[in-house]
Parts: C-alpha cells; sequence; structure tokens
C-alpha cells in the first residue's frame, strides 16, 4: 500500500528532477550565447584581416586563413553541440512524461485500491474472483515491465550523450 507522504516525496522528487533539468537547459544556453559571442569576435577579426588582406598584404594572408578556418571549426562546434543538447533535452523530456505517467497511473492504483477497501465482503470477493480484472492486472504488470525496460534504455542513451558532450567539450578545449 502507498501512503500519501510517498506519494507527496515521489511528486517532490519529479518536481526536483525536472526543476533541475530545467537548470541544465538554462546553464546550455548561456553556453550557446558564450560560443555566439565567441563566433561574433572571430568574425569581426577575420573583417579586419580581410581588409588588411584587401590593401596589399600577403604577410598576413596565411594568418588569415587560419582565422577563417578557426570560425568555420567554432561555427560547427556550435551546430554540433545545439544538435546534442536538442536531442538531450527532447530526451529529458520525454523521460519525464514516462515517469510522470508512472506516478499517475500508480495514483490510480492505489485509490483503485482504496475503493475496494471500503466495499463489503461480497463485493470483494466478487471483484477478487473476476476473471476481468485478473487480465487487467497482468496487463499492467506487462506494461510495466516494459517501461522499466524503457527507462533504462534512456538511462544508457543519457550516459552515451553525456560521454559524447564531454568528448566534445574536451576537444574544443583542446583547439
Amino acid at each position: 500500500v502507498v501512503t500519501r507522504d510517498e506519494v507527496e516525496e515521489s511528486l517532490k522528487a519529479v518536481f526536483q528532477f525536472v526543476k533541475d533539468k530545467e537548470q541544465l537547459l538554462q546553464d546550455l544556453h548561456s553556453k550557446i550565447e558564450e560560443t555566439k559571442k565567441k563566433i561574433s569576435e572571430k568574425q569581426h577579426e577575420r573583417d579586419y584581416w580581410l581588409e588588411y588582406k584587401n590593401v596589399g598584404s600577403e604577410i598576413h594572408a596565411e594568418k588569415i586563413s587560419s582565422l577563417e578556418k578557426d570560425i568555420v571549426e567554432v561555427k560547427d562546434e556550435l551546430e554540433r553541440t545545439e544538435e546534442h543538447y536538442r536531442e538531450a533535452l527532447k530526451g529529458v523530456k520525454e523521460e519525464n512524461q514516462k515517469l510522470f505517467d508512472e506516478h499517475m497511473k500508480l495514483l490510480s492504483e492505489e485509490a483503485l485500491k482504496k475503493a475496494v477497501g471500503y466495499l463489503d465482503k461480497n463485493c470483494r470477493r466478487e471483484i477478487e474472483e473476476n476473471k476481468w480484472l485478473k487480465e487487467e492486472v497482468e496487463i499492467y504488470r506487462k506494461e510495466e515491465k516494459d517501461l522499466k525496460a524503457s527507462v533504462q534504455v534512456l538511462e544508457e542513451e543519457n550516459t552515451s550523450l553525456v560521454a559524447k558532450l564531454i568528448d566534445i567539450k574536451l576537444q574544443h578545449l583542446q583547439v
């Protein structure tokens, strides 16, 4: 039997999890803005060197092409990072929805158990012996197993995505 306090604790945990993910998303957006600022700075630097190049300087032509390559690399990395974060956010939203659905299912099951508890013995016996309800229980058990498997797959994907993110950040720091 699940108590109200346990349900409230579970809801609090789910809401805290969502809040943490939203904070992570805000942090990611700020990092994206920083990267965009870096791109803008590199673009201004590139424009300066292009003007210098057009005046006739061949000495710095190599540096200009290097800066152009840097700008392209930073833009590419920004696009990859944005796509990665978009996918990570989508996964987190799906996981949150599944957790919420599971929680609501538990609440409805608890309400059903309480309602059965208020019935007299004859009604309870009829409900317990009812074949239809037994089939429904089996269906719910199967769905529970499927959901657990889905959660495990999502956790593995999240772990993989975090590892990729760390690798990308390490590559960016090396650049």
